[in-house]
């Protein structure tokens, strides 16, 4: 079953309205880049992307309240996650801050109820 814009938009808004994962996917868009870093340990990672332990770190959180903040975005679809060896990494998914943008820019919907009867 497809769903519509509508319900689209509204998960992705629920998703950030908790300010804990609003403050995580800040995190994540503050590291947004393209391409491949190289970690301090010498392995590669994604560029743009956050450890679970790194945002852990930053939240000042456990494991579990934050891996279940980053399923909420994750199903939302605002971030994507990606497996490398031992470590989960989390970026953000640039098509969905897109879809926020078209729709906080496009034209008003007049038949939303925006008219005068």
């Amino acid at each position: 079953m497809e769903i519509s814009k509508e319900e689209e938009l509204a998960a992705l808004f629920r998703a950030l309205s908790d300010p804990t994962r609003l403050r995580i996917y800040q995190f994540l868009r503050c590291c947004a880049a393209d391409g491949v870093e190289v970690g301090e340990g010498g392995e590669c990672r994604p560029a743009g992307s956050l450890s679970v332990g790194e945002v852990c770190c930053r939240l000042d959180c456990s494991m579990s309240n934050v891996s279940h903040h980053l399923k909420e975005l994750r199903t939302a679809g605002l971030i994507r996650t990606e497996k490398r060896g031992r470590w989960i990494f989390c970026s953000i998914h640039p098509e969905a801050l897109e879809r926020i943008g078209e729709w906080a820019s496009g034209p008003v919907d007049q038949e939303a109820g925006c008219g005068s009867e």
